[in-house]
């Protein structure tokens, strides 16, 4: 009796994916490291629906080595959509690497919102670009909000930097498979510090390939008490 109350769940078992909202993926193909063909698009929105998920952001890359236009992701957005025929609410945003190119877009309001004036943002996991704190701010000065992707990812942060983040305002978006251990127990450990914490605001899967995605899904990694703190991220911020 104690075993079955105690064990690990996927994220399936689960039931997180009822009606959950997937705020960070790579699912618009052709433009990034994500999916590249339409085909592979149109089947990870299939699997998605019958998941149970209702609704899922496209965020592609934009960044130096990948400067995506935004008429560009307009573009493709609504090819996808015109051959899309299933019951999932698609969005457009971008995640938006904090560079020159970034940096260039935001003085010209050139950026795709994650919703009403949030923008996603990443840096490298390694190392924080060397104005990071000053562009943040510039953010909040231009009417936007930071949405910062995947901070449990970044190796040079450490609970001082998550707080100031916390405190300045910035939103905060889990990638899903970092709580099941898919980047490893250190990105796992600091995944659960802020979901303990209350610190984030949304979850994406951060989806770049199908079967990458069946892998995180099925992994039996969640404990009872981390789907409970997981459960009202999952369904969206009406708020934002």
């Amino acid at each position: 009796m104690f075993g079955l109350f105690n064990r690990r769940r996927s994220i399936l078992e689960s039931g997180l994916l009822k009606g959950a909202v997937d705020q960070h993926s790579h699912i618009l193909y052709g433009l990034d490291d994500g999916v590249k063909t339409q085909e592979d698009s149109l089947a990870i929105l299939r699997y998605l629906e019958e998941q149970g998920v209702s609704e899922v952001w496209f965020t592609p890359h934009v960044m130096e080595d990948v400067p995506n236009t935004t008429e560009e992701l307009r573009s493709r957005f609504e090819e996808l959509k015109a051959v899309y025929d299933g019951g999932l609410k698609l969005n457009l945003a971008a995640e938006y690497m904090i560079d020159t190119v970034f940096e260039e877009r935001l003085s010209r309001k050139d950026l795709l919102e994650h919703g009403s004036e949030v923008v996603l943002v990443e840096t490298s996991a390694i190392a924080p670009p060397i104005n990071l704190w000053n562009v943040l701010d510039q953010i909040f000065k231009a009417g936007y909000r930071p949405l910062i992707a995947h901070p449990e990812r970044y190796r040079y942060m450490d609970q001082s930097d998550y707080r100031e983040l916390h405190n300045m305002g910035c939103f905060l978006q889990l990638n899903l498979p970092s709580i099941v251990g898919f980047y490893g127990e250190s990105v796992r450990q600091r995944a659960q510090y802020l979901l303990d914490k209350g610190w984030y605001r949304m979850v994406g899967s951060d989806c770049h390939r199908f079967r990458a995605l069946e892998t995180q899904y099925t992994a039996k990694e969640l404990k009872k008490e981390t789907v409970v703190k997981l459960a009202s991220l999952m369904e969206g911020d009406d708020e934002i």
